[in-house]
């Protein structure tokens, strides 16, 4: 199966490309090349072989979750290695966001 100049022409206008004489020729060539290497790949014998769904076989690489150290020992550091020292309760003192709303406590 060859691809026409023509064929090349109606995909061109498709993808509203204007190709000039040579480049129509040129891209002809470079498809029916493309195709000629696809119809050599049908030749293979892949009777044996599994198909594959990347070049690499990919596995996830799982490790056991497994705490360190307590949750409020975890707050603890957090809150000490923060640049911010404004702290109250346990949890980061911020300025309101929206004007004219203040926290009730």
């Amino acid at each position: 199966m060859n691809v026409s100049k023509k064929e090349v022409e109606h995909v061109a206008a498709l993808a509203r490309l204007a190709l000039s004489e040579e480049e129509k020729i040129l891209y002809t060539d470079q498809f029916n090349v493309i195709l000629e290497y696809i119809h050599r790949l049908n030749e293979l014998n892949l009777e044996n072989i599994d198909p594959m769904t990347h070049v690499q076989q990919l596995r996830n690489v799982l490790r056991k979750d497994i705490a360190k150290g307590s949750e409020k020992e975890l707050v603890v550091r957090i809150l000490e290695e923060s640049p911010g020292k404004e702290k109250e309760k346990g949890f980061f003192s911020v300025p309101p966001v929206i004007e004219g709303f203040e926290m009730e406590e």
